[in-house]
């Protein structure tokens, strides 16, 4: 656990979600903007379920105060192989920091695990985030139908040793 500051000066803690957070995630997953429109079909009986939550390296930012201690993000990282599987920000949290934030925590319990980089499959919409926080671009996943109709970047953190 480990308390941060957001842009803008807000506190924020990053810590190990539990199960009791499932609702909370699964909530923020379906309400995110990003997955509006065409893209609303990927999240919509999207579910973080306690089993997933078990099964992974989930954490939660979590706001101070100011933020009535509410959940303004999260992630999840898969070991094996190694994957950044899920990273989103609350709608209203956007834009101060909350994603940087947890990237950082993201590469450091990645380093800390041993791993020399992490993979991720992006949303389009998000891959310029992802480029400004140091992933590199690596290739493209090809479209899934039904579930995912669409090509999705696919980035890579490199994570050096300490």
């Amino acid at each position: 656990m480990g308390s941060r500051t957001s842009r803008g000066g807000r506190p924020v803690t990053i810590r190990r979600a539990v199960a009791g957070d499932a609702r909370r995630l699964t909530r923020l997953v379906r309400g995110s903007g990003a997955y509006e429109g065409r893209y609303a079909a990927a999240v919509a009986g999207y579910r973080v379920g306690p089993d997933y939550i078990e099964a992974h390296r989930v954490f939660v930012a979590v706001g101070g105060d100011e933020d009535g201690g509410r959940v303004l993000g999260f992630y999840s990282l898969v070991l094996a192989p190694p994957e950044l599987d899920l990273l989103f920000v609350a709608d209203e949290a956007q834009g101060r920091g909350i994603g940087s934030l947890l990237v950082a925590h993201m590469e450091a319990e990645a380093r800390a695990a041993g791993l020399d980089r992490v993979e991720v499959v992006s949303h389009p919409p998000a891959e310029d985030f992802y480029r400004l926080v140091g992933a590199v671009r690596t290739g493209t996943a090809p479209a899934n139908p039904p579930a995912v109709p669409w090509d999705r970047p696919v980035l890579e953190f490199r994570i050096p040793p300490e």
